[in-house]
């Protein structure tokens, strides 16, 4: 484990995730300059924020050849900020889609509007958005819209979890999602969260632990141990409740010397703990 990460301990901030970036950049920045995207700036909605970029380890997919199966990825940015990388944004988020490709994967990586512009439902009305634009386009890049699976992280997390609650169809158009360090509805509203969600009582009513913890869709819940208590009574809280509702766990991932950052950010990187438990989790999502 990086003594860097213990040092900053539960800390958010711009400057945990800057420091977080430097950590990975000797690993993260070969593989960001040995892979472009096979498709970039993808319109999948109105929005100007409403883009993708898809990630394809051998290149541009020929008609005949095998369709893979596809990695959405939702990133985080506490509602208000972040982006899917790529160019001057550098590799960070980018990463995800590159890590699928790089592992037999169609990788998607997703921008979403965000707050305090648009509040909520606009997170997983996005999420919406891109899922039907994949599995309506993705086969062209060889991506196969019958195996698609979602990858949030932090906000982004909330967002898919919210895609799961708002669309009755979920499970008809996803086989699965990776929820790590989100939040769900167990602990109460904070100031920042405001501006997506507006007032407390909004709060209570627009989160999604019920379906989360209702739905069969196969799921990954993780955390990591440097995740604030937050994150993690979340994590521990919705474990309880799947147990509670279908009396077996969901997979899950503790991310043992990582952070609220680190946890997505390293994957691709020579650590492969949380890497192997989602490629066996989309591989078999039961």
């Amino acid at each position: 484990m990086s003594d860097l990460i213990r040092d900053f301990g539960t800390r958010l901030g711009p400057d945990v995730v800057e420091a977080m970036r430097a950590l990975y950049e000797a690993e993260q920045a070969p593989l960001a300059a040995a892979m472009p995207p096979l498709a970039a700036d993808c319109a999948y909605g109105p929005d100007k924020r409403n883009r993708l970029d898809l990630y394809r380890g051998e290149g541009t997919w020929k008609p005949g050849q095998p369709l893979r199966p596809i990695v959405l990825f939702v990133h985080g940015g506490g509602f208000l900020v972040g982006d899917k990388g790529n160019g001057e944004h550098g590799w960070a988020n980018a990463h995800v889609g590159r890590w699928a490709a790089a592992n037999g994967y169609l990788g998607a990586v997703m921008n979403y509007r965000l707050a305090p512009r648009d509040m909520w439902p606009s997170g997983p009305e996005d999420v919406g958005l891109a899922v039907d634009w994949l599995r309506a386009n993705a086969a062209q890049h060889g991506g196969d819209p019958e195996r698609l699976f979602l990858l949030g992280t932090s906000a982004g997390a909330v967002h898919v979890a919210s895609f799961i609650m708002a669309r009755d169809d979920h499970a008809l158009c996803v086989r699965g999602a990776a929820l790590l360090s989100g939040l769900y509805g167990v602990t109460p509203l904070e100031e920042r969260d405001m501006r997506y969600y507006g007032p407390q009582d909004c709060y209570d009513r627009r989160m999604p632990l019920s379906a989360v913890m209702k739905t069969n869709l196969p799921m990954l819940l993780a955390c990591s141990e440097f995740d604030p208590p937050r994150f993690q009574t979340e994590w521990a809280s919705l474990l309880q409740a799947r147990l509670g509702r279908h009396g077996t766990l969901p997979r899950l991932h503790y991310g043992r010397g990582h952070n609220h950052y680190s946890l997505a950010m390293h994957l691709g990187t020579a650590d492969r703990r949380l890497s192997d438990e989602l490629l066996a989790f989309f591989s078999d999502p039961v």
